[in-house]
């Protein structure tokens, strides 16, 4: 099935996902993912998926805060979509540890993501969207297994942390698809996997398309 697999997360101009007080030192994200740009990035991201998957970490974090938003009439109208499309969504918890899950239509995964994500790919359902589990991604980013990367690059030197990219056993290329300044000083960026194909020729990967090298089978290098 042709299924889009999407990293949504903030990070810091130094390659942080957190803080140096540990993996809920994120208070440096707040002003930034509240902006009007950042809020449109999250529902764009989650408008073509029904399938979120979520470390322990970042479970616990959106359990506690976002199923309340949904019906929050105070809250911005973006967050409350954001909330009900959480809420509705297909949930796979990436851990080994939380076992119990209370947020309805969430089932747990303690394999590696990268098989997963192979296995969501041969069932039936829009894209993918990984958010703010940075492990996941990692994971996913080695395997060869994200197609999409969405990216609130903040304006913060955080100095220590852990970092989004580590030193993986391969690398890759990406095509930037859209880039757009927030108003808080940050960008939204995001980017496209480059597959290569049978021939050699790079693809872009677009959302909603696997690359098929055949249909260049007929072509003439230029």
């Amino acid at each position: 099935m042709d299924r889009t697999v999407i990293g949504h997360i903030p990070l810091s101009l130094d390659g942080r996902v957190s803080g140096p007080g540990g993996e809920h030192d994120l208070g440096w994200t707040v002003r930034h993912a509240l902006t009007s740009q950042a809020r449109a990035q999250r529902l764009d991201v989650t408008g073509t998926a029904t399938t979120v998957l979520l470390d322990g970490q970042a479970y616990q974090g959106f359990w506690g805060y976002w199923p309340a938003v949904a019906g929050d009439e105070d809250a911005d109208p973006r967050d409350r979509l954001f909330a009900r499309w959480l809420n509705e969504a297909e949930k796979i918890l990436v851990s080994g540890a939380l076992t119990e899950p209370k947020w309805p239509n969430t089932r747990v995964a303690a394999d590696d993501p990268a098989e997963v994500v192979r296995r969501l790919r041969q069932e039936e359902g829009g894209d993918v969207a990984v958010l703010a589990s940075h492990g996941v991604i990692r994971r996913l980013l080695e395997a060869g297994e994200l197609d999409r990367l969405s990216l609130t690059l903040c304006p913060e030197l955080i100095g220590a942390g852990a970092r989004l990219f580590g030193d993986g056993p391969a690398g890759s290329s990406w095509s930037l698809a859209e880039a757009t300044p927030a108003s808080s000083g940050a960008l939204c960026l995001r980017y496209d996997l480059i597959r290569p194909t049978a021939l050699g020729r790079p693809v872009i990967f677009r959302c909603g398309q696997r690359p098929d090298s055949e249909r260049f089978s007929g072509e003439e290098d230029r």
